[in-house]
């Protein structure tokens, strides 16, 4: 990977946060992020995000033109990929060794990643067998900092079919999450996207392959 990585540039754990959640606003949507969109995600107040996204902009993390979207530069998009790995890997973890279930991981893998080093992230990857995805399906990034997103659509634009295959389910709602574990609505599932019978709101949380 090319460019210093995270924990060279010293990032702290809120500078990571908002890297992390500029990408994550982006991965599967490819949404114009605002800094009212960051600080809904982060729950802060607006004036906070626009502070915040001012300083990674000073430190060439990020580009945010008047009145247009923020985007990550190069090398702000390397940091969070790294956090965004860290993340994903340590969920995975959780539930593959720890037993713990996949709406309760969101919130303990937030204070982790910013804790541990590299080389226990490297060992948990090792130890997992180097997986591809998270317990929600969100694509783990490479060591050498690739993502790796599926070809997937958001169920509320799906064609109609029988046999889609959910990839992806957000995180965002333990709640949700834990009715579609209960419903069988996990990664690897099948549906039918004109039967499914599941709420819009439900729907615009899940991803899913349609076969071409």
């Amino acid at each position: 990977m090319n460019g210093p990585d995270a924990s060279s540039l010293k990032l702290t754990p809120s500078e990571e946060n908002y890297l992390k959640s500029v990408y994550s606003l982006r991965e599967w949507d490819a949404l114009e992020v605002t800094t009212g969109a960051l600080a809904g995600k982060l729950g802060v107040a607006p004036a906070s995000a626009t502070t915040m996204v001012t300083k990674l902009v000073a430190r060439g993390l990020m580009e945010h033109p008047r009145y247009g979207a923020i985007t990550l530069t190069p090398e702000g998009t390397r940091a969070a990929l790294q956090v965004v790995r860290r993340h994903r890997l340590i969920e995975t973890f959780l539930v593959e060794q720890l037993g713990y279930t996949w709406d309760q991981v969101h919130d303990e893998a937030e204070v982790l990643e910013h804790t541990v080093s590299e080389r226990f992230i490297e060992r948990i990857d090792a130890l997992l067998n180097h997986p591809q995805a998270d317990p929600h399906g969100d694509p783990i990034p490479t060591a050498t900092g690739q993502p790796r997103l599926p070809d997937a659509v958001r169920l509320d634009r799906a064609p109609a079919t029988e046999g889609a295959v959910v990839v992806r389910i957000s995180d965002d709602d333990p709640e949700l999450l834990r009715a579609c574990a209960e419903s069988g609505v996990v990664p690897g599932a099948t549906l039918d996207t004109a039967q499914h019978g599941l709420p819009h709101a439900t729907m615009r949380a899940i991803w899913v392959r349609v076969e071409r």
